[in-house]
């Protein structure tokens, strides 16, 4: 949620922010007018408190004079004075509510950086890394190697619980293991501290850190309980500081945490098919740091730099994307993707996405820096380190073999035994 104080001394700024999302801009001035009658109540409810404090005190002289006619009228004034204050705070209540609703629409204030763009199509590309494979041979998808190797089933799961699902069996179980033992490895070296979060997030957490928009898209949600299934760990871990409020020294916090996460994906291409790319229930290493304000361009740069590191020890090839304006999320000020080279598409397809959601996220839930004896909102951003699935299919794709074997990548031997190939 944006700083109502921010939005009143620059609305022009957030014109120009929302106008780059290509979004109306008479959102901001929607906002303004509501909260300006808002205020306008506020006094005109202090105005009856201290008209109050008055009556109260010539009742008080009426009685001490024993003049009880005068203070009978003062009294039923007073009652007048009452049900006007109890009507204009009602009043009053009522545009808070109804600008605080406002504001939840209102864009997260865009990074100078962001490029513009409609959609997805006008996403910058930033940089390559790594050599792409070069086959001599027919290649196959990572369906067909699955079930050509019996590491994956895919129609057992397809029975058991829908499109969407998969078995993973033997190396590849264990490959999955591997990735996620190497996200830890590495993340712990960095100094990041372990968190395993809950599988399940109250309802008003969720919406601290997302758009109402993405409840049909995305979220698993529990009948009857105000509760949904995680669709990602970062929600968790920015639910896990709600309300708190730290001194300098205790920031940043950094973590990363492991967990399944769970997807709806409606309308999402592809769901139907076999595989392990788009699925609705999926393992994940994410990494989220709370920290000043005045760090959160760092902590953005460490955080990209933490899952390339991981996708260059796979040796797999990667581009890094901006994300243009008009593709980015409401609650994120800059956001990048990092796709990740697959030859059966021969393009990339995303596998990690990092945000820097500055203080729209730790707003909405109280989470403060108190220094030089004032408090004001820190900020937040995530990263995913490691998405098993899909880094799986970029590994079965990328290292096959002539013989329809696949190469493991040196960096996840060690936790396979040294096993230099899946066969």
């Amino acid at each position: 949620m944006i700083d109502i104080n921010q939005l009143r001394s620059n609305p022009g700024l957030f014109r120009a922010s929302e106008k780059k999302r290509g979004k109306p801009v008479t959102i901001v001035d929607s906002i303004l007018k509501v909260d300006e009658q808002w205020r306008k109540k506020l006094k005109v409810v202090e105005q009856l408190k201290q008209q109050r404090n008055i009556v109260s005190q010539e009742i008080n002289l009426a009685k001490k004079n024993n003049n009880e006619k005068a203070a009978k009228a003062k009294i039923k004034e007073m009652q007048s004075v009452a049900c006007q204050i109890k009507s204009e705070e009602s009043t009053a209540e009522n545009f808070l509510l109804e600008r605080n609703e406002q504001l939840k629409h209102l864009g997260n204030l865009l990074h100078p950086a962001v490029p513009a763009g409609k959609d997805a199509s006008e996403n910058v590309e930033l940089k390559t890394w790594g050599k792409k494979p070069k086959f001599n041979f027919p290649i196959k998808t990572h369906v067909e190697l699955a079930e050509q190797l019996g590491l994956a089933d895919f129609n057992a799961a397809a029975k058991a619980s829908g499109n969407g699902f998969y078995y993973l069996k033997g190396p590849l179980g264990l490959l999955n293991q591997a990735l996620i033992a190497l996200a830890f490895n590495h993340m712990q070296k960095k100094g990041y501290l372990y968190v395993e979060p809950p599988l399940m997030i109250r309802k008003d957490i969720l919406n601290a850190a997302i758009d109402a928009a993405e409840w049909d898209k995305t979220i698993y949600s529990i009948e009857g309980e105000n509760l949904a299934l995680i669709g990602t760990s970062e929600h968790a871990l920015l639910g896990m500081h709600a309300g708190e409020c730290f001194t300098e020294k205790q920031l940043p916090k950094k973590y990363f945490s492991y967990s399944m996460c769970f997807r709806k994906e409606v309308g999402a291409h592809g769901i139907n098919e076999k595989g392990l790319w788009r699925t609705h229930q999926f393992n994940k290493v994410e990494q989220f740091i709370f920290c000043r304000p005045e760090d959160s361009e760092k902590m953005f740069t460490e955080l990209l730099q933490n899952s390339e590191a991981l996708l260059k020890a796979l040796k797999l090839p990667y581009r890094v994307l901006e994300i243009c304006s008009g593709d980015l999320s409401n609650w994120k000020q800059r956001s990048f993707d990092l796709e990740v080279w697959r030859p059966t598409t021969n393009g990339y397809g995303e596998v990690m996405s990092l945000s820097n959601c500055t203080d729209y996220q730790a707003r909405k839930l109280g989470i403060k820096i108190v220094r030089d004896g004032k408090r004001e909102v820190l900020h937040t951003l995530n990263n995913t380190a490691l998405a098993t699935s899909r880094i799986m299919v970029a590994i079965l794709e990328n290292y096959q073999t002539k013989k329809g074997t696949v190469k493991v990548p040196a960096a996840l031997r060690p936790y396979l035994k040294g096993l230099p190939e899946i066969s």
